[in-house]
């Protein structure tokens, strides 16, 4: 048995990277998991039939998560799916680059819309098929505390306005039992941020470990404070980030 057995879960952005691995490690813990998808079809199709195969129901659902109607009608079609919806992982993201002189208004609008918006209204929605005791869990990043280089203010100040939005929601919800927090991934290999990519030595050395993490190990930390066990971690963040940050 699972330690999420009888749980359901949707993972925003769970076609790929690190979505991905949460969307499979939750059905480990035995949960069943929508996962939503912009245009990564095939990818998370393949998402759902390891879940499956794992013994749980899976589902991916199509959304453009920057469109406002949109997160919030796949929050609902979820939880049709479903049932309910006892976890919510806010994964959903991108990675805007580039000094402050070079970003646009166009820049800003996309990455907040999806970065604080999209989540506003995924957990808005999502608190009429939660029942009490659920798990918010937003991703983060160790970009959010420390920013060691240009050209990532943008990225910075949309991750950063977690922290402050699950701070508030951890006392909005506290009486029903429903926690937030924030996992915070360092430099993790993704086809966002691949290990052998463009400045991934700088990032490496930047870590106490000398290299990158694995998605499965960002995984591992949202399914422990996702995790019944868990429910007296609230408001707070877990950095994982190899200690990039120490």
């Amino acid at each position: 048995m699972g330690v999420l057995d009888g749980k359901a879960a949707l993972v925003t952005g769970g076609g790929k990277g690190i979505g991905a691995a949460i969307a499979e490690r939750l059905a480990h813990e035995g949960a069943d998991v929508a996962l939503t998808f912009n245009t990564s079809e095939h990818p998370a199709k393949q998402v759902v039939a390891r879940i499956e195969a794992a013994g749980r129901t899976g589902a991916a659902l199509q959304a453009d998560m920057a469109d406002p109607s949109a997160a919030g009608a796949v929050v609902d079609r979820a939880a049709a799916t479903l049932g309910r919806i006892d976890i919510l992982v806010n994964n959903a993201g991108v990675f805007p680059y580039g000094r402050i002189d070079e970003l646009t208004l166009d820049d800003y609008e996309a990455t907040t819309a999806l970065h604080l918006r999209a989540v506003f209204i995924a957990v808005k929605r999502v608190l009429g098929h939660m029942p009490d005791g659920g798990r918010i869990v937003s991703i983060g990043s160790n970009l959010a505390e420390h920013v060691p280089g240009p050209g990532i203010s943008l990225y910075s100040l949309s991750k950063s306005g977690l922290i402050g939005f699950t701070k508030g929601l951890a006392r909005d919800l506290g009486p029903r039992g429903i926690t937030a927090n924030v996992v915070h991934p360092g430099s993790t290999d993704t086809d966002m941020n691949p290990a052998d990519g463009e400045g991934a030595e700088e990032q490496r050395a930047q870590t106490a470990l000398g290299r990158y993490g694995d998605a499965t190990e960002i995984a591992a930390a949202v399914a422990h404070v996702a995790a019944p066990e868990s429910g007296f971690v609230t408001g707070t963040a877990v950095t994982v980030d190899g200690g990039a940050n120490s």
